[in-house]
């Protein structure tokens, strides 16, 4: 099996929360950071979509895709409600136009997109009805309009229908890939999804948990249960374990928090993992979201950060790697260190691809 070592991105432009931090210099900007990641031999990259504190992620995978040559390029991820879903799929289908057929779509429900507009995450059920238009609309399908008041103008002849005139000049089809967490998103991207990326964490009983959901769903609506799985980790390669964990703490309270959205945990986990799920929810502070030393990574327990991320040397990095691998696994999206070389943590980033990955590519 090939398994592909992705990393994460975001548009440009630095955050109030980095300039308070006393930040002298601008971080990377979204197509550096294709370049570095391209550089250093991760297999894509995904840039984050939030309009609120970054940088369009359609215009940074654009100009992603003319800076680099072989990369692949992701959302990760948009959401289903702040465009309808023509124009997520005319703005991925354009990408992939530009890229020679590098980019693949990430998508979900939405978190701090949302919550920015004071929204929560869409509904599961609009949410898997926006995934099957999405799908009609990147295959050329037309799409019946639900509702609309076109009419009133009068037309000699209108249409009833959409879809994208041009998209059938865009080979490959673009591939939609869903990051889900709880049964109901995962069965609903393995319904209508080309592969699902879960954000259980790097623990085993929850990721064959996950991926079993996942083939029911598909095995009930009479497809073949099998489907690609991908996953979302937070990960750092430190040759001191303490220090990897400080490093990628705030990740972990950020991947976590979604097994616990709505205050209920979802998927196995024991009565330490159920606490610590609980306090990242009671803590959450959107305004800190994705920003160190917040108040819900400081819930999170040693012992939790152990379970749930991948933090420390090398080969402990490839056992707990591998221990995914033979479930399935054959994308890996990590968040951990960051890309800019100026960044006295970013080490890590490289470590990874030169330590870490040769090893994961022999099994």
């Amino acid at each position: 099996m090939s398994v592909e070592f992705w990393t994460m991105g975001a548009g440009s432009l630095q955050t109030p929360e980095q300039l308070r931090s006393g930040m002298q210099q601008a971080p990377l900007t979204g197509t550096q950071q294709a370049v570095r990641a391209e550089e250093i031999g991760y297999d894509g990259i995904v840039y984050v979509d939030n309009q609120n504190r970054w940088g369009d992620c359609y215009v940074t995978l654009a100009l992603a895709a003319h800076a680099t040559s072989h990369i692949q390029l992701g959302t990760g991820v948009t959401n289903s409600y702040t465009r309808h879903p023509i124009v997520t799929a005319a703005a991925i289908a354009t990408v992939q136009a530009e890229s020679g057929g590098r980019v693949h779509m990430g998508i979900g429900r939405g978190d701090s997109a949302l919550a920015n507009l004071g929204l929560a995450p869409h509904a599961v059920g609009p949410f898997e009805r926006y995934l099957e238009q999405l799908q009609a609309y990147l295959r050329g399908d037309e799409v019946p309009f639900e509702a609309g008041d076109v009419e009133t103008l009068g037309l000699s002849d209108r249409p009833v229908a959409s879809r994208i005139a041009w998209i059938g000049s865009v080979k490959p089809k673009v591939p939609v890939d869903v990051a889900a967490t709880g049964p109901r998103v995962i069965a609903a991207a393995a319904r209508h999804a080309d592969r699902v990326s879960l954000n259980v964490g790097a623990d085993v009983s929850r990721t064959r948990w996950a991926m079993e959901v996942a083939r029911t769903a598909r095995d009930e609506a009479g497809l073949s249960p099998e489907i690609p799985f991908a996953a979302y980790l937070p990960l750092v390669v430190h040759d001191d374990p303490r220090e990897a964990t400080r490093i990628g703490a705030g990740n972990t309270s950020l991947f976590a928090r979604f097994s616990t959205m709505h205050g209920k945990v979802v998927g196995p986990a024991t009565a330490h993992q159920q606490a610590v799920f609980e306090a990242i929810h009671a803590a959450y502070d959107m305004h800190h979201h994705s920003v160190p030393g917040s108040a819900q990574e400081a819930v999170v327990t040693a012992e939790f950060e152990h379970e749930f991320g991948i933090f420390g040397p090398p080969n402990y990095c490839v056992e707990r790697l591998s221990q995914l691998i033979e479930l399935g696994i054959d994308r890996f999206i990590l968040r951990g260190s960051p890309l800019d070389p100026d960044d006295p943590d970013s080490a890590s980033c490289e470590r990874f691809v030169q330590d870490v990955v040769p090893q994961l590519r022999t099994l």
